[in-house]
């Protein structure tokens, strides 16, 4: 598939060895009973390196594999309120919302309005106020309050997470 006359060669163990016409670099890597890869075909002249392409493939799915084991899913946890909200139902839905940040997910404030309930923002602005002092040593706001039709929304990230940001 190599369609070039001359290429710069790297041997099996990366060491360079010179610029080829490409058909005595096949014939190498055919002694060898590899394959000839094209590394960079940008470059003047296009580097090709004598390489067992099955084996890099099955290498490069592997380091892949294992870096998405490695890596955290974030989920976004929802708590939904209403305005007028006893407490009760408020401390056990910010119970909820602190175990999601324990547990490294992000958390979703709504404040749901009902009818005119709408009239009345500010009581669900200041409801939200309530929760962002509560989770305040536990949370860092990502998104600031904000009307999305009948809801106001407000998304907290655990303070782990944004260290390592």
């Amino acid at each position: 598939m190599i369609r070039v006359k001359e290429i710069s060669l790297i041997g099996n163990d990366g060491e360079q060895l010179g610029v080829f016409p490409t058909q005595e670099a096949l014939n190498m890597a055919g002694e060898k009973d590899q394959d000839l890869v094209e590394v960079a075909p940008n470059s003047n002249p296009p580097v090709c390196r004598i390489m067992d392409y099955g084996k890099f493939k099955y290498q490069q799915s592997k380091r892949a594999h294992e870096a998405k084991k490695k890596q955290k899913i974030i989920h976004v946890k929802e708590v939904k309120f209403r305005p007028n909200t006893d407490q009760h139902d408020y401390d056990f839905k910010l119970k909820n919302a602190l175990r999601f940040l324990e547990s490294g997910d992000k958390v979703k404030v709504l404040v749901f309005f009902r009818g005119r309930e709408i009239v009345h923002r500010e009581n669900g602005q200041k409801l939200l106020k309530r929760v962002t002092i509560t989770l305040e040593d536990m949370a860092v706001v990502e998104q600031e309050a904000q009307q999305e039709g009948k809801t106001l929304c407000m998304i907290f990230a655990p303070k782990s997470l944004k260290k390592k940001a």
